[in-house]
């Protein structure tokens, strides 16, 4: 193979870093396919091009399979390469201006596996992986840096987005993974599982070494070919929220297909706070019960892009060509309307920042210990996600930062509220405990997370956590909240809120919620499930038992919105400083597998927004449609009414 030029430029290539809209195509090639590449043409890549205009594509390069859809010389090439497919679309793509990126998969790859199984990971009985590679073992320098350089170079390519990589990694009892534990910690032996006390230990080692590979590759491509730019699919994201240390170029993640909005809704908030360059990756299409996959319409992938554009991030769309490599035209029309969404309101979203309001807690420490995977979110994230969900659906503004990113900024955010997180770094408590006794607030939901400042409640526990049948009272009315509580006495704390043994409340009920002062500041704790229980159920009563809390402990945020609970808010600041309050109407959001594909989305409204603003503006427009809305400003504070909101707009006060 040798590199491709091109005299027809037609524009800049940009760099992922002033990347704001992408596209991405994967077929993870496999040894059975026929004709891959056969219905690939410069005139079908030109369409899609033309008709949608992205910042760079991501295109099929090396799948899980481990087969690749170009003609490699040094690993396993799938044997149904009928035409270069790769080759083409440098071509187009150079002379249209559009980055080229290639979808890689790391960590899983089969065929490397079945062909040298000394690459493989072992698990814990001893049996090689079939699928996943050892991050301790010669793969990385024998097959994925050789086989990375020769794709870079013979294509000229703009860099690599790694996939099955931190989410496919897993626990290694290879000679080579122990022998470094060894070295590393002076044990003969590796735990087998949670009953050893070294389980964390170990589960951290490989958290340690498999940032160590991703340095590895990352580090050995920049040196080969400067400006190859490089991620590695969900590292350092909701999935693996650690501070970042190797030297990827960004961030990236395909969140759920099914629970699409509200996994964006999370993840968004969580990379938005990292520091590094960072998209989203939409599924252009999803599958139901005993179906093959359908594609969704432009109206669902635009309110999914609006989550991510919202918090500053670049959004991309995945498809699936055919196997030989054809474009349909549905997909480029359906891109080609998300994309003029997406374009409409760049102005206004590409680099924005937050202006904190409300930071929420992802522990790491909790989420590090809970998983007994390498990286993973699963199983992790429930309560965070309700709490996220009831405090979105009360209309603050929220992000969402790790212990790593919070304690540095602790100082920013008026209220810090934690979702029953089990366990926190010494340092990061005493600095939350800092940061109230100087006057913030903080909100503990869950009775683990109570535990862990029970010194500073002003309150006694009485025994253990019970399972119990719990009825909350709130400005909503009763709602169930059954599950673990705490039992506790109030020394010096206010109960604010009660929960009884059944929905007769002039029975004798138990204090479900206290507040204490501490400093200049409050400590407010919840203890019982009200996070977990929101996120199983959305049940209107505990987001106004949640919410009746919060208002107490964060009376005037900087926006309050009247509006129905399907509208997200976000302020922020645009790129050019201009504030900016951004509403999302998430009504009909796709989130179950029996509802696939909403295509319609109807409008809510009017929206009275009231914003804190210590100077009369000069004016507030309603973007992107450039309208005017009515408002008034008096004694530093600016009432606007939206007569109507469809998917995604922003009040710009200028």
């Amino acid at each position: 193979m040798t590199k491709r030029s091109s005299t027809k430029a037609k524009g800049t290539i940009l760099p992922r870093s002033d990347a704001f809209f992408g596209l991405h195509f994967d077929l993870h090639p496999q040894e059975t396919d026929t004709s891959l590449g056969a219905d690939i043409t410069e005139g079908n890549i030109a369409k899609l091009l033309k008709r949608v205009r992205p910042d760079y594509v991501q295109y099929d390069c090396k799948g899980h399979a481990g087969w690749t859809g170009y003609p490699t010389k040094v690993g396993w090439a799938s044997p149904g390469i009928v035409q270069d497919s790769l080759a083409i679309w440098r071509e187009v793509t150079r002379e249209y201006g559009v980055g080229l990126f290639i979808h890689y998969s790391g960590v899983w790859d089969t065929v490397a596996c079945r062909n040298r199984p000394e690459w493989a990971r072992v698990d814990a009985e001893g049996n090689p992986d079939p699928n996943n590679t050892s991050v301790f073992g010669a793969y990385a320098d024998e097959l994925m840096i050789p086989q990375l350089k020769e794709v870079a170079e013979a294509y000229d390519l703009d860099g690599v987005w790694v996939d099955g990589d931190c989410w496919a990694v897993q626990l290694d009892y290879s000679a080579a993974a122990l022998e470094a534990w060894r070295a590393e910690t002076g044990y003969e032996d590796a735990p087998k599982d949670r009953s050893d006390p070294r389980w964390l230990e170990w589960k951290n080692f490989h958290r340690r070494a498999f940032e160590r590979y991703v340095a590895k590759w990352v580090t050995a491509l920049h040196e080969f070919r400067p400006g190859f730019q490089c991620a590695s699919n969900w590292f350092y994201t909701t999935m693996a929220p650690k501070r970042p240390e190797a030297p990827v170029d960004f961030i990236s993640g395909d969140y759920s297909p099914m629970a699409s909005v509200d996994r964006a809704r999370c993840d968004a908030r969580y990379m938005a706070q990292v520091g590094l360059p960072w998209d989203l990756m939409a599924w252009g299409f999803n599958w139901g019960q005993e179906l093959g996959s359908s594609l969704k319409p432009a109206v669902a992938l635009q309110q999914e892009a609006a989550v991510v554009l919202m918090q500053g991030g670049g959004f991309q769309i995945y498809y699936n060509p055919t196997r030989s490599g054809y474009i349909v035209d549905q997909i480029i029309e359906t891109a080609g309307q998300v994309a003029d969404f997406c374009r409409a309101r760049q102005k206004w979203c590409q680099g924005s920042v937050s202006v904190p309001q409300v930071a929420l807690l992802l522990s790491a420490e909790s989420q590090f210990d809970r998983s007994d995977a390498v990286f993973t979110y699963s199983g992790c994230l429930d309560e965070l996600e309700g709490a996220l969900h009831a405090l979105l659906e009360l209309h603050y503004s929220v992000d969402i930062l790790a212990e790593w990113n919070l304690e540095p900024r602790l100082a920013e955010y008026p209220l810090v509220v934690i979702a029953d997180a089990h366990k926190l770094p010494a340092g990061f408590r005493e600095a939350l405990l800092g940061y109230v006794q100087g006057g913030g607030k903080l909100l503990l939901l869950g009775q683990r997370c109570a535990r862990l400042f029970e010194d500073v409640l002003g309150v006694e526990f009485e025994g253990e956590p019970e399972q119990v049948t719990a009825e909350l009272e709130a400005s909503g009315g009763l709602v169930n909240c059954n599950g673990v509580w705490q039992k506790i006495r109030p020394v010096e704390a206010k109960v604010i809120a009660h929960r009884w043994q059944t929905r007769d409340t002039r029975k004798e009920s138990e204090p479900a919620a206290t507040v204490t002062r501490l400093g200049r500041g409050r400590i407010a704790a919840v203890y019982g499930p009200v996070a977990l229980a929101h996120f199983r159920t959305h049940h209107p009563g505990l987001r106004h038992f949640i919410g009746d809390i919060v208002a107490s402990l964060f009376p005037e945020p900087r926006v309050e919105v009247d509006g129905p609970a399907c509208v997200d808010v976000a302020l922020r600041r645009a790129a050019d400083g201009r504030l900016c309050v951004h509403l999302l109407n998430l009504a009909e959001a796709q989130r179950a597998d029996r509802f696939l594909a909403p295509d319609f989305i109807p409008t809510v409204g009017p929206i009275k927004v009231r914003l804190s603003l210590p100077y009369r503006p000069q004016k507030i427009r309603w973007q992107p449609d450039g309208g005017k809305v009515r408002w008034t400003w008096k004694r530093g504070v600016v009432e606007a009414e939206v007569p109507s909101l469809h998917i995604h707009g922003v009040l710009v006060v200028e």
